[in-house]
């Protein structure tokens, strides 16, 4: 949630009236997205593990028993998604940029690291998986490094994110909402003038809370207690000139409290010079028509209640199966209170007793084709989440190996680097951002610690200067013509799972027994290294002489 104080206003001003329609228009949009939002809840049970278990965390009446195993593949997929976690390399579009393009790529990580992004990315690839989707939030916020401002990247939670249905992409909304719920005391310390409108204050939020603040299943939930709820809006507006500019307007019930198109600093040239909205969506399977998606719960919940609907059943046969019973006669002639007292040595008893007045209830061995469904429908779950044995790196016909090992780990890996594909290209986006507001917010020199390659530390000073516009000469009708750096990001994984290092150096050693470095054959090792790709190559190839031959 981002928190500006207006200036004196321009002429054309945002009123209260333009927040009661925006207001409006929030609930259509809650209402479009209404059928995701209750998805994600009835998912946050299922991950839990708690579809057969009530609100209070009471088991209900005829509950089923549950298994883990969509919870297991889940967990499976997180762990390689972290495995994975992103960094990037800025590339220069000209040979001018080279200076600054190293120095993004320097500083670049530096400014996730601030933000915990490793922390962030971890609970957006939990939220990816289960629900289909995570957002990411990047936000200049003037109150960070003392006062003087600086990026930061938040983890955005998508049940308080709402945008134009019908779209497939948020940056093709006309509008954006980011809700949030703010204790009321602090919030009105901050903001008096909601203070002396307490009733617009509550009127707005009749229609805002308590499920606009986001509502997962949580044993204990307390509720939103003393909160209200304040709504970051977004909205795209084209000027007379022809450029659409982002602006930003913060509200809490019918009160606004900041609009950027009433602050003289902003009113001109929006919000955010790059335009876009600052949330980046990063989606696991999309849905046709609309920006939302569906993870592994949606795919795989179907096989998961089967699988836990047989464990009921077997677990009835054996209960059945393990209890002693027996048919008897009215005319037994037992007492049945000590019949059935194990303690008791003797049992007295009326007339003779044989198996034609008191026999033994005998259930057959339970049918193997129950079993045998099971462990298909578990296949069938493990098959459809892609989260099959030979990803965990149990392997059948005596394979040992490490490189035979990885190998079939990557065959059975697809559906994984399509998960990080998408996963890399958000990131992709975020970055973009990240230099956008280091073009238009970073003034003066800043100085970032940065490692090494080897993990010695450096300083590398900065000024955002280096990327504003510089005249670059006058057009053909005599105009002014400004020139901005442009860039290309590369993302690379930040660090490699064991395996892949393992992988990588048994590689290597199959390389020095080829004679790969015996120094006669360093043209033909040149030679051949120009075919091949892997992690290190270039390290590899100044060691054998320099650039191979082409």
């Amino acid at each position: 949630m981002e928190d500006y104080a207006m200036t004196s206003p321009p002429a054309r001003r945002v009123t209260d009236a333009d927040v009661r329609v925006a207001t409006e228009l929030l609930v259509r949009y809650r209402a479009g997205k209404a059928h995701t939002d209750a998805r994600i809840c009835s998912e946050a049970a299922w991950w839990q593990s708690r579809h057969g278990i009530g609100v209070a965390g009471q088991a209900e009446e005829g509950a089923r028993p549950v298994s883990a195993w969509l919870f297991s593949s889940v967990c499976n997929k997180h762990a390689d998604l972290c495995d994975a976690r992103p960094t990037c390399t800025v590339l220069p579009r000209e040979p001018e940029d080279e200076a600054a393009a190293k120095c993004l790529s320097d500083i670049l990580p530096v400014i996730a690291a601030r933000s915990h992004f490793e922390q962030i990315y971890s609970d957006n690839a939990w939220s990816k998986l289960k629900h289909g989707m995570a957002a990411y939030g990047v936000f200049w916020n003037p109150v960070l490094e003392n006062g003087i401002g600086n990026i930061d990247i938040r983890r955005v939670d998508v049940l308080n994110l709402y945008w134009e249905p019908s779209v497939s992409d948020i940056q093709e909304s006309p509008h954006l909402f980011l809700v949030g719920m703010e204790d009321t005391e602090a919030l009105l310390a901050r903001y008096p003038v909601l203070g002396e409108r307490r009733a617009a204050l509550r009127n707005g939020d009749a229609l805002l809370t308590p499920e606009m603040g986001g509502s997962y299943l949580t044993q204990g939930n307390a509720g939103n207690g003393d909160k209200t709820a304040v709504v970051d809006w977004y909205y795209k507006r084209t000027l007379p000139d022809g450029r659409t500019v982002l602006h930003y307007a913060k509200f809490s019930g019918d009160v606004l409290l900041y609009a950027s198109e009433n602050d003289p600093a902003f009113c001109e040239r929006g919000w955010y010079d790059h335009g876009k909205y600052p949330v980046v969506l990063d989606v696991l399977y999309p849905e046709e028509g609309t920006a939302s998606g569906f993870g592994l719960i949606a795919v795989g919940r179907n096989p998961q209640g089967y699988v836990d609907e047989l464990d009921g059943h077997m677990l009835e046969y054996a209960n059945h199966a393990s209890r002693v019973r027996y048919w008897a006669k009215r005319s037994l002639g037992v007492n049945e209170k000590e019949f059935l007292d194990p303690n008791r040595r003797i049992i007295e008893v009326e007339g003779d007793i044989d198996e034609e007045k008191l026999r033994q209830i005998t259930v057959g061995p339970m049918d193997g084709m129950l079993t045998d469904v099971r462990r298909m429908k578990i296949d069938e779950l493990k098959e459809t989440t892609g989260n099959m044995d030979v990803a965990q790196g149990t392997v059948m016909g005596g394979v040992t190996a490490a490189a035979a090992i990885s190998a079939l780990q990557e065959a059975g890996n697809k559906s994984l680097r399509d998960c990080l594909s998408g996963s890399y290209r958000a990131y992709v986006e975020l970055m973009y951002q990240v230099v956008e507001l280091i073009r238009q917010f970073y003034g003066g020199v800043r100085c970032f610690r940065v490692s090494g390659e080897h993990g010695e530390s450096r300083y590398v000073y900065w000024s955002g200067e280096d990327l504003r516009p510089t005249e670059a000469g006058a057009s053909a009708d005599g105009c002014t013509c400004y020139r901005s750096p442009m860039f290309d990001i590369e993302v690379r994984a930040e660090r490699e799972n064991p395996m892949d290092r393992m992988s990588r150096n048994e590689w290597l050693l199959s390389l020095f027994r080829a004679g790969f470095f015996d120094p006669e054959h360093e043209v033909a090792a040149g030679r051949a290294l120009v075919g091949m790709d892997f992690a290190g190559i270039d390290a590899l190839r100044a060691a054998l002489g320099g650039q191979s031959p082409t």
